[in-house]
């Protein structure tokens, strides 16, 4: 099967990787070019934990049959910007547990949702904030003196944490993360917050932030929806 039209395309690739699909806003994307003939430019993913049996898969549909809907899902508006292949929603602040973290943007459009990004980054001032306050509400000493962890807030434990509950809360939608969403296993024992600060004020929502959500992207209304999903079993 081939998708789409590619010239002078470049990629390292494995034996089970066939190339490069654009999923992105552009006029000449994928999803730009489906159009109208299978039921409009839209899109939904519902991606799997990492630690999920690789005979699970993650799951992308297109067109009708994507979109989003029923009880509990909430949506915000997409954002056009000067990069306009980009997904910006707009970033309202986070809450870790009952505190709330304003994010001080003056702009609409602040963050990127974006599936290749692995991890969330968010501009330095309001990552610190929002590492202040974990430490806070984790009953535990983070690692100070592992030079491959570096500057990242991790804890030494034998599972994952039940809490802080961090909530995202974008323009009309506020997303609840579990720790599944919002701390990763570094090494055998160590689990570090999936944040991190990048030197610019446009973040990014990385894909480990999106795990058991079905995200519908719907360039017709030009709103992106949420919907809290066991995608292990979303097609079961």
């Amino acid at each position: 099967m081939i998708l789409g039209c590619g010239h002078h395309n470049e990629g390292i690739f494995n034996d089970k990787t066939m190339g490069i699909v654009g999923l992105g806003r552009g006029p000449l994307s994928f999803i730009s070019q489906i159009g109208s003939s299978f039921g409009g430019r839209k899109f939904s993913h519902c991606l799997v934990p990492y630690d999920t049996d690789f005979l699970i898969p993650s799951i992308m549909s297109f067109g009708s049959g994507s979109e989003v809907v029923g009880d509990g899902v909430v949506s915000t508006p997409l954002i056009t910007k000067e990069f306009k292949s980009f997904y910006y929603v707009t970033l309202q602040g986070i809450s870790v547990g009952d505190t709330y973290l304003s994010f001080e943007s003056s702009s609409k459009g602040n963050i990127i949702i974006d599936a290749g990004t692995t991890l969330t980054l968010l501009p330095q001032k309001f990552h610190n904030q929002l590492v202040d306050e974990v430490k806070k509400q984790v009953p535990m000493e983070p690692i100070m003196d592992d030079p491959e962890i570096g500057n990242r807030l991790c804890y030494k434990r034998q599972t994952n944490f039940q809490e802080p509950i961090i909530t995202t809360h974008f323009e009309g939608a506020d997303i609840q993360l579990t720790p599944i969403q919002t701390f990763y296993q570094g090494k055998d024992g160590v689990f570090c917050l999936g944040f991190k600060s990048i030197d610019s004020d446009v973040g990014f929502y990385g894909d480990q932030a999106q795990i058991d959500y079905l995200i519908g992207f719907d360039l017709e209304r030009e709103v992106v929806s949420f919907k809290a999903t066991d995608c292990t079993k979303y097609l079961s």
